[in-house]
Protein backbone atom coordinates (compact mmCIF):
# COMPACT_ATOMS: atom_id res chain seq x y z
CA UNK A 1 0.00 0.00 0.00
CA UNK A 2 1.61 3.62 -0.71
CA UNK A 3 2.15 5.59 2.23
CA UNK A 4 -0.98 8.64 2.01
CA UNK A 5 0.58 12.11 1.57
CA UNK A 6 -1.23 14.55 3.88
CA UNK A 7 -1.31 18.14 2.87
CA UNK A 8 -1.15 20.53 6.05
CA UNK A 9 -2.34 23.89 6.41
CA UNK A 10 -0.46 25.70 9.47
CA UNK A 11 -2.18 29.54 9.48
CA UNK A 12 0.10 30.27 13.13
CA UNK A 13 3.36 29.66 14.54
CA UNK A 14 1.86 29.58 17.53
CA UNK A 15 -0.19 25.88 16.42
CA UNK A 16 1.89 23.80 14.96
CA UNK A 17 1.18 20.19 14.30
CA UNK A 18 2.58 18.70 17.52
CA UNK A 19 1.43 15.29 18.58
CA UNK A 20 -1.17 15.04 16.08
CA UNK A 21 1.82 15.24 12.94
CA UNK A 22 3.75 12.32 15.74
CA UNK A 23 0.51 10.40 15.60
CA UNK A 24 -0.25 10.53 11.87
CA UNK A 25 3.83 9.59 10.87
CA UNK A 26 3.53 6.63 13.14
CA UNK A 27 0.12 5.78 11.39
CA UNK A 28 2.21 5.84 8.02
CA UNK A 29 1.19 8.75 6.82
CA UNK A 30 3.56 11.63 4.86
CA UNK A 31 2.99 15.46 5.68
CA UNK A 32 3.34 18.40 3.89
CA UNK A 33 3.47 21.04 5.56
CA UNK A 34 2.28 25.03 4.40
CA UNK A 35 2.36 27.91 5.69
CA UNK A 36 -0.32 30.07 4.12
CA UNK A 37 0.93 33.32 5.68
CA UNK A 38 4.61 32.63 3.57
CA UNK A 39 3.98 30.33 0.46
CA UNK A 40 1.08 29.67 -1.81
CA UNK A 41 -1.14 26.95 -0.91
CA UNK A 42 -0.52 23.68 -3.42
CA UNK A 43 -3.01 22.27 -5.10
CA UNK A 44 -4.95 18.96 -3.61
CA UNK A 45 -3.52 16.80 -6.57
CA UNK A 46 -1.12 14.11 -5.49
CA UNK A 47 -2.85 14.20 -1.91
CA UNK A 48 -5.23 11.84 -0.06
CA UNK A 49 -5.52 14.11 2.67
CA UNK A 50 -6.08 17.91 4.40
CA UNK A 51 -5.16 18.60 7.79
CA UNK A 52 -5.75 22.44 8.55
CA UNK A 53 -4.86 23.58 12.06
CA UNK A 54 -5.63 26.51 14.39
CA UNK A 55 -4.03 30.12 15.22
CA UNK A 56 -4.83 33.08 17.32
CA UNK A 57 -6.68 35.18 13.94
CA UNK A 58 -10.47 34.64 13.22
CA UNK A 59 -11.63 32.90 10.47
CA UNK A 60 -13.17 36.30 8.91
CA UNK A 61 -10.41 38.58 9.41
CA UNK A 62 -9.38 38.73 6.15
CA UNK A 63 -8.61 42.48 6.01
CA UNK A 64 -5.54 41.47 8.05
CA UNK A 65 -5.22 38.11 6.72
CA UNK A 66 -6.21 38.00 3.20
CA UNK A 67 -4.44 34.54 2.48
CA UNK A 68 -7.41 33.27 4.69
CA UNK A 69 -9.54 33.28 1.76
CA UNK A 70 -7.33 30.77 -0.44
CA UNK A 71 -7.27 28.27 3.24
CA UNK A 72 -11.33 28.89 2.68
CA UNK A 73 -11.31 27.79 -0.82
CA UNK A 74 -8.82 24.61 -0.55
CA UNK A 75 -11.16 23.63 2.18
CA UNK A 76 -14.42 24.22 0.03
CA UNK A 77 -12.71 21.92 -2.92
CA UNK A 78 -11.45 19.22 -0.55
CA UNK A 79 -15.30 19.11 0.29
CA UNK A 80 -16.03 18.79 -3.61
CA UNK A 81 -13.95 16.30 -3.96
CA UNK A 82 -14.52 14.46 -1.22
CA UNK A 83 -10.87 14.58 -0.09
CA UNK A 84 -10.76 13.66 3.58
CA UNK A 85 -10.35 16.77 5.98
CA UNK A 86 -9.65 17.44 9.48
CA UNK A 87 -9.82 20.80 10.54
CA UNK A 88 -9.16 21.89 14.13
CA UNK A 89 -10.19 24.86 16.19
CA UNK A 90 -9.61 27.87 13.58
CA UNK A 91 -9.16 25.16 10.69
CA UNK A 92 -13.06 24.17 11.82
CA UNK A 93 -14.17 27.53 11.56
CA UNK A 94 -12.55 28.01 8.37
CA UNK A 95 -14.10 24.79 7.02
CA UNK A 96 -17.53 25.44 8.35
CA UNK A 97 -17.29 29.24 6.56
CA UNK A 98 -16.16 27.82 3.50
CA UNK A 99 -18.89 25.17 3.32
CA UNK A 100 -22.07 27.66 4.17
CA UNK A 101 -22.11 27.62 8.50
CA UNK A 102 -21.05 31.07 10.42
CA UNK A 103 -18.86 31.99 13.22
CA UNK A 104 -19.04 34.69 15.32
CA UNK A 105 -17.26 35.86 18.85
CA UNK A 106 -18.81 33.52 21.59
CA UNK A 107 -21.30 34.83 23.38
CA UNK A 108 -20.22 32.49 26.63
CA UNK A 109 -16.75 34.11 26.50
CA UNK A 110 -13.55 31.90 25.70
CA UNK A 111 -13.23 28.42 26.41
CA UNK A 112 -9.99 27.76 28.05
CA UNK A 113 -8.42 24.49 29.24
CA UNK A 114 -8.90 20.33 29.77
CA UNK A 115 -12.51 19.94 29.48
CA UNK A 116 -15.24 17.25 27.97
CA UNK A 117 -16.89 17.24 25.33
CA UNK A 118 -20.12 14.82 24.90
CA UNK A 119 -20.57 12.51 21.65
CA UNK A 120 -24.43 12.91 19.93
CA UNK A 121 -26.25 9.91 18.83
CA UNK A 122 -24.80 10.14 15.05
CA UNK A 123 -21.27 9.85 15.80
CA UNK A 124 -22.27 6.45 16.72
CA UNK A 125 -22.31 5.78 13.06
CA UNK A 126 -19.16 7.68 11.89
CA UNK A 127 -15.86 5.79 11.45
CA UNK A 128 -13.59 8.55 13.43
CA UNK A 129 -15.92 9.26 16.47
CA UNK A 130 -17.70 5.70 17.33
CA UNK A 131 -14.73 4.45 18.98
CA UNK A 132 -14.60 7.87 21.39
CA UNK A 133 -15.13 7.55 24.55
CA UNK A 134 -18.71 9.14 25.49
CA UNK A 135 -17.66 11.95 27.09
CA UNK A 136 -13.85 12.11 25.80
CA UNK A 137 -11.09 14.86 27.23
CA UNK A 138 -10.37 17.61 25.38
CA UNK A 139 -8.07 20.65 25.10
CA UNK A 140 -9.82 24.22 24.61
CA UNK A 141 -8.77 27.39 23.78
CA UNK A 142 -11.02 29.60 21.85
CA UNK A 143 -13.17 32.62 21.56
CA UNK A 144 -15.06 32.45 18.55
CA UNK A 145 -17.57 29.60 18.25
CA UNK A 146 -19.27 27.94 15.24
CA UNK A 147 -22.83 28.98 15.71
CA UNK A 148 -24.11 28.14 12.82
CA UNK A 149 -23.09 24.52 10.96
CA UNK A 150 -23.48 24.33 7.54
CA UNK A 151 -26.08 23.21 5.69
CA UNK A 152 -26.37 18.76 6.19
CA UNK A 153 -23.25 18.97 8.36
CA UNK A 154 -23.58 16.02 11.18
CA UNK A 155 -23.39 17.28 14.59
CA UNK A 156 -20.67 14.82 16.31
CA UNK A 157 -19.87 16.14 19.41
CA UNK A 158 -21.24 19.22 21.85
CA UNK A 159 -20.24 21.05 25.23
CA UNK A 160 -22.32 22.97 27.00
CA UNK A 161 -21.44 26.81 26.05
CA UNK A 162 -20.59 25.65 22.68
CA UNK A 163 -22.87 22.87 21.07
CA UNK A 164 -20.90 23.02 17.49
CA UNK A 165 -17.63 21.59 18.79
CA UNK A 166 -17.26 18.40 16.24
CA UNK A 167 -19.15 18.30 12.80
CA UNK A 168 -18.67 16.50 9.27
CA UNK A 169 -19.53 17.75 5.99
CA UNK A 170 -20.32 15.08 3.75
CA UNK A 171 -18.44 12.02 4.48
CA UNK A 172 -15.12 13.02 5.19
CA UNK A 173 -14.38 16.03 5.96
CA UNK A 174 -14.32 16.93 9.38
CA UNK A 175 -14.00 19.74 11.84
CA UNK A 176 -13.05 19.66 15.72
CA UNK A 177 -13.54 23.11 17.37
CA UNK A 178 -10.74 21.88 20.52
CA UNK A 179 -7.28 21.24 20.05
CA UNK A 180 -5.88 17.55 19.76
CA UNK A 181 -1.93 18.62 18.39
CA UNK A 182 -1.14 20.12 21.42
CA UNK A 183 1.96 19.51 23.90
CA UNK A 184 2.54 20.74 27.02
CA UNK A 185 4.90 23.23 25.56
CA UNK A 186 2.76 24.37 22.98
CA UNK A 187 -0.40 25.41 25.82
CA UNK A 188 2.02 27.10 27.86
CA UNK A 189 2.87 29.52 25.26
CA UNK A 190 -0.72 30.24 24.62
CA UNK A 191 -1.27 30.89 28.27
CA UNK A 192 1.85 33.14 27.87
CA UNK A 193 0.63 34.77 25.00
CA UNK A 194 -2.90 35.26 26.15
CA UNK A 195 -2.84 35.31 30.13
CA UNK A 196 -6.54 36.99 29.94
CA UNK A 197 -7.85 34.10 28.12
CA UNK A 198 -5.37 31.57 30.45
CA UNK A 199 -6.97 32.92 33.60
CA UNK A 200 -10.40 31.54 32.75
CA UNK A 201 -9.16 27.55 32.65
CA UNK A 202 -9.37 26.00 36.21
CA UNK A 203 -6.72 26.79 38.91
CA UNK A 204 -4.14 25.09 38.50
CA UNK A 205 -5.03 23.41 35.45
CA UNK A 206 -2.61 24.78 32.73
CA UNK A 207 0.63 24.48 35.54
CA UNK A 208 3.18 22.17 33.71
CA UNK A 209 2.53 19.11 35.98
CA UNK A 210 -0.72 19.22 35.37
CA UNK A 211 -0.98 19.74 31.56
CA UNK A 212 2.24 17.06 31.15
CA UNK A 213 -0.54 14.19 33.07
CA UNK A 214 -3.86 15.82 30.97
CA UNK A 215 -1.67 15.04 27.88
CA UNK A 216 -1.30 11.50 28.56
CA UNK A 217 -4.90 10.83 28.83
CA UNK A 218 -5.72 13.10 25.51
CA UNK A 219 -3.21 10.77 23.75
CA UNK A 220 -4.93 7.55 24.81
CA UNK A 221 -8.36 8.92 23.32
CA UNK A 222 -6.53 10.65 20.04
CA UNK A 223 -3.92 9.06 19.08
CA UNK A 224 -6.82 6.42 17.86
CA UNK A 225 -8.69 8.85 16.18
CA UNK A 226 -5.55 9.82 14.42
CA UNK A 227 -4.51 6.59 12.88
CA UNK A 228 -8.10 5.91 11.88
CA UNK A 229 -8.12 9.51 9.94
CA UNK A 230 -5.09 8.03 8.13
CA UNK A 231 -7.16 4.77 7.27
CA UNK A 232 -10.00 7.09 6.11
CA UNK A 233 -7.16 8.83 3.56
CA UNK A 234 -5.89 5.22 2.40
CA UNK A 235 -9.50 3.80 1.82
CA UNK A 236 -8.77 1.14 4.41
CA UNK A 237 -11.38 2.77 6.28
CA UNK A 238 -15.39 3.36 4.96
CA UNK A 239 -16.51 6.90 4.87
CA UNK A 240 -19.39 7.82 6.24
CA UNK A 241 -22.26 7.21 4.73
CA UNK A 242 -23.74 10.47 4.83
CA UNK A 243 -26.12 12.37 6.65
CA UNK A 244 -28.52 11.11 8.60
CA UNK A 245 -31.05 14.13 7.89
CA UNK A 246 -34.10 13.33 5.20
CA UNK A 247 -36.57 15.40 3.43
CA UNK A 248 -40.01 14.44 5.49
CA UNK A 249 -42.12 11.64 3.22
CA UNK A 250 -45.34 13.19 1.70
Amino acid sequence: MTLPRLLVVQPSDADPVGRLGEWLTAAGAELDIVAPSREPLPALDGYQGLVCLGGEMGALDDSEYPWLADVRLLLSKAVATKMPTLAVCLGAQLLAVATGGQVRRGGQGPEVGVLLVAKRDTAARDPLFAELPLTPDVLQFHHDEIALLPPGAELLASSPRYPNQAFRVGSVAYGVQFHIETTPEIVLKWAELAPEEAALARPGQLEPDNLAEAHVTLSEVWQPFAQRFVQLSTGELEPALGSSRTLPLV
